[in-house]
């Protein structure tokens, strides 16, 4: 990443953590090694109790975008999930989709991603078992470092940023 878009991540996340006291909310944090997948990240479960998570970035046949946070140990059906967030076939989105429209790279993905998003061209879908979770830990914008934070501060947070969370019951993928 050039000195540029890192200094302009360095805001961001800056940004990030003002409104997030603004908002009164308490999160816990951990700076790590960076994590690229689920599997990566199971030491970080193990220092920080609660719910993980991760990040689908999708995009719909109809060129609608959504960022999905559900559990990290879910395997969502994509085929499935479709119609319970109102999305045409869904697949991933690319990775210069995510970054010109949340800011964050792979790997880096988060709902907080949101905060990036001033045209809202992300609809950001939640987990139901996520929203009420007391700690739900998610990247700051980039993936060497997790917070931690009541699902109802993280709804707060993307209320605030003008991306009320579909909150969905996210079907799982049955193995065969």
């Amino acid at each position: 990443m050039s000195e540029i878009a890192q200094s302009g991540q360095a805001g961001a996340e800056d940004r990030l953590y003002a409104d997030l006291s603004a908002l009164g909310l308490v999160w816990t944090a951990l700076e790590h090694q960076a994590v690229f997948t689920v599997e990566e990240s199971e030491a970080i479960h193990d220092a920080l109790p609660g719910a993980h998570t991760k990040n689908l970035f999708l995009k719909d046949s109809g060129g609608r975008f959504f960022l999905v946070t559900v559990d990290h140990a879910l395997r969502v059906d994509l085929k499935a999930l479709a119609p319970v967030i109102g999305a045409k076939k869904l697949s991933f989105g690319k990775a210069e989709d995510m970054i010109a429209l949340l800011g964050v790279t792979p790997g880096s993905v988060t709902p907080l991603a949101a905060i990036n998003d001033a045209a809202g061209a992300v609809q950001v879908v939640l987990d139901a078992t996520l929203a009420g979770a007391p700690a739900v830990h998610v990247h700051p914008l980039r993936n060497t470092a997790t917070i931690g934070l009541p699902g109802a501060g993280l709804i707060r947070a993307l209320a605030h940023w003008r991306h009320d969370p579909l909150i969905a019951t996210i079907p799982e993928r049955v193995q065969a």
